[in-house]
């Protein structure tokens, strides 16, 4: 397999079009699985997958094509160049067409090789994992760790790397009916408390020890981390500036233009994305192959910094590649790889349980789909463990509830934010890792049925 940095340089000097992009991406995983208290599986391995995007221009008008392969033969680098120039000289031409950025310094780390993991970075994790099942619960799960490395450049002159480790824990804990869920990120493993994770599980699998039948209704609800983390996510793919501008979206004014500006929330949260938020670092810079509402491949190499998209409560920013960005007279915006939300107490999930009269506490969030994208009005489930919270302590495990909210509405009505702190989204864990969120006080969070899930 020929180095990155050649295969970009070989690629650009067989190109014969007006403009060329050239991404490269090698992958190195690790991974571990258990169940039923036993390990099952683990295993490591390494990939490349890389991206050609021609442009031919006419005038303002351009024209794009792309292909992606996984192929490490050299011999197939022409056949690919050429592939993608045909592609963009039978496209329509690209709404979103711009100069390509032009070339800043070329980053300190361009001609490094790419870097990787191993499965050691699990050790920790295994031998806690083994006095955990002797515990009484049936435990399964699994970690991953990838390091991706990525190189960037093009025929402007752009040369741009970065390394992205991913990282993350789940273990499902059974006892009998009963299940309980933890969950963790991470960028390397050395942070990972999964004794603690283990403690939380079976505290959690204890309070299962009295069950409690509830009809659906709204109830003062506390969601942890996790669950704000899923439906915060949510929201901030849902801010495209183009949508927004044209009426399609929970973001758009009545009569015309966005609710930026408008207070959504009477807490003065912030919700933030910035790629060098410490421990949840991603690319400074834009890196696409594709185009979309919130990115442009025109947009590639071009600096991402941090956004507000709330700001102590109010709509704050919404995502525009530099095209819609100019088309509609604001600044442009780039999606980020992290979120953040802020602006909340001192408190915990544990005081906040303390604190409660009478409420549901839950677990996580599962099935999450979009019912109304006017409202921005979600549905889903509850998984593995709803707590029933009586005179501040949990007295038993409710039945599962499938839900009806807009993290909207949901800024609207909260009435009390926890501290920030670092978690694991379960229902879009499988794209997003890096969030940090604080644990929220719902005072009537819409359980609109009963669910049989498990």
């Amino acid at each position: 397999m020929i180095p990155a940095q050649q295969l970009v340089e070989q690629v650009l000097t067989l190109a014969s079009v007006d403009d060329t992009i050239v991404l490269v991406t090698d992958t190195s995983d690790a991974s571990l699985r258990w169940a039923r208290s036993s390990m099952t599986t683990n295993g490591i391995s390494t990939s490349r997958r890389w991206s050609v995007i021609s442009v031919v221009r006419d005038g303002d008008r351009a024209r794009v094509g792309v292909v992606t392969t996984g192929t490490v033969d050299a011999a197939d680098v022409s056949a690919v160049v050429r592939a993608s120039e045909e592609a963009a000289r039978g496209a329509e031409p690209a709404p979103d067409a711009r100069e390509l950025v032009h070339a800043g310094v070329i980053d300190e780390h361009w001609g490094e090789r790419a870097e990787g993991t191993e499965i050691g970075v699990f050790e920790q994790l295994a031998q806690d994992l083994a006095r955990g099942f002797d515990s009484g619960a049936d435990l399964y799960g699994f970690a991953e760790h990838s390091v991706q490395t990525v190189w960037l450049g093009t025929s402007a002159g752009v040369r741009r790397r970065f390394v992205q480790p991913t990282g993350s824990v789940e273990i499902n804990g059974k006892r009998g009916d009963d299940s309980a869920w933890v969950g963790v990120s991470t960028r390397d493993f050395t942070d990972v408390a999964s004794t603690k994770m283990l403690e939380d599980l079976h505290t959690r699998l204890d309070w299962a020890a009295r069950r409690i039948d509830l009809p659906a209704g709204r109830y003062e609800t506390l969601l942890p981390p996790s669950a704000v983390a899923d439906l915060m996510i949510y929201l901030m793919w849902s801010m495209d500036g183009r949508a927004a501008q044209e009426g399609r979206s929970a973001l758009s004014a009545p009569g015309g233009g966005t609710r930026v500006g408008e207070q959504l929330s009477t807490l003065p949260l912030t919700l933030y994305s910035d790629p060098h938020a410490l421990g949840m670092q991603y690319a400074p810079f834009v890196a696409t192959s594709a185009s979309s509402d919130s990115v442009s491949v025109f947009d590639n190499g071009m600096d991402a910094g941090r956004v507000d998209w709330v700001h102590e409560g109010a709509a704050a920013a919404l995502a525009y590649p530099r095209a819609a960005a100019a088309e509609f007279g604001t600044t442009a915006a780039v999606p980020g790889d992290n979120l953040i939300l802020e602006g909340g107490g001192p408190v915990g999930l544990d005081e906040m349980v303390a604190a409660t009269e009478r409420g549901l506490l839950l677990s996580t969030l599962w099935y999450i789909r979009e019912v109304d994208p006017a409202t921005l009005l979600l549905t889903g489930l509850t998984r593995d463990g709803v707590y029933l919270v009586e005179d501040g302590q949990v007295t038993g495990s409710v039945n599962n509830f499938r839900f009806n909210e807009s993290p909207l509405d949901l800024l609207r009505r909260v009435s009390e934010a926890g501290h920030t702190e670092r978690t694991l989204p379960r229902e879009w864990k499988d794209w997003f890792t890096r969030t940090a969120m604080p644990a929220l006080r719902i005072p009537d969070f819409h359980m609109s049925s009963v669910s049989r899930a498990s």
